[in-house]
């Protein structure tokens, strides 16, 4: 299980939270206050309470720290100050370019799967070729919100088809791990702890990743389909300089064949006509 402790809560006064944030960051005083360009003295008084930090302040110690827009937020109010970002849902009409931007992505991408998810790995939209990848899973792990690191590990999900499920399990923890140690979102950590829980898989159906340019350089997804094992390497996308905390929040994860056999069979499922059982075909962002 990950070990992390309690963060503050949102009574506690804004040193709590700096301390917490600069201790999960491992830096000592003096380190952020170089960082900071201030005073050791100053940084002690305020995680003390001794000292009242400006407005501008908690936002240079917060930029110092790359706390995350929303806690950010939380250091904000903490401090005796209103909030800086918003918090929008995709469908806000302020946030209308941004997604007919995921939307471009997401269709763009296709005969190849595309997927946006949230904070927390919860599916937000997916392309017309993502079905392919969730075809099978139990029913309950559809209902939305549909979590997709869930619904790849989980048993009676994705996991039997992955071919190379011990390799793809650990590349996705590790991941999550990463995730979890640039929030500290608790909410992460929990399900961290879950996906680890879940049966170890079987060492001898993992197969290795299949040609020299993949090997020690991507971790390759190897999902096994009727039309044959296809194998895919994947990217993110975020938004760059975002002010919003959902688009901040919001990554689109792209597949990309890895051999010419998963291009071809790709291609071939969209032209000809193959269409994603009823109810799961393309979506818009919520």
């Amino acid at each position: 299980m990950t070990s992390h402790s309690a963060p503050p809560t949102a009574a506690d006064p804004f040193g709590t939270h700096l301390r917490h944030w600069r201790q999960h960051r491992r830096l000592s005083q003096l380190d952020l206050a170089h960082e900071a360009q201030v005073s050791t003295r100053h940084l002690s008084y305020v995680e003390t309470g001794r000292a009242e930090p400006s407005r501008e302040m908690v936002l240079r110690l917060a930029e110092r720290l790359e706390v995350p827009l929303r806690e950010r937020n939380t250091l904000l109010v903490a401090a005796g100050y209103a909030p800086m970002y918003r918090q929008r849902s995709l469908d806000d009409p302020a946030l209308a370019s941004a997604r007919r931007a995921v939307e471009l992505v997401l269709k763009g991408h296709e005969p190849f799967p595309a997927l946006a998810v949230d904070r927390h790995w919860n599916l937000v939209a997916h392309n017309a070729l993502v079905p392919l990848l969730m075809a099978g899973a139990a029913p309950e792990l559809l209902k939305p919100p549909v979590n997709v690191l869930r619904l790849s590990l989980h048993p009676d999900g994705v996991a039997s088809r992955i071919a190379n499920l011990a390799q793809w399990r650990a590349h996705l923890l590790e991941r999550l791990q990463q995730q979890i140690a640039a929030t500290g979102d608790t909410t992460l950590s929990a399900l961290h702890d879950e996906l680890a829980a879940y049966p170890a898989p079987n060492v001898s159906h993992d197969t290795p990743p299949a040609g020299g340019e993949q090997n020690g350089v991507v971790v390759p997804f190897q999902l096994v389909t009727p039309q044959g094992v296809l194998s895919f390497i994947s990217t993110t996308t975020i938004f760059g300089t975002p002010v919003d905390v959902t688009l901040q929040e919001l990554a689109v994860e792209s597949f990309f064949p890895a051999d010419a056999q998963t291009a071809a069979a790709l291609a071939a499922l969209s032209e000809g006509g193959k269409k994603p059982a009823k109810g799961q075909g393309e979506k818009k962002p919520a």
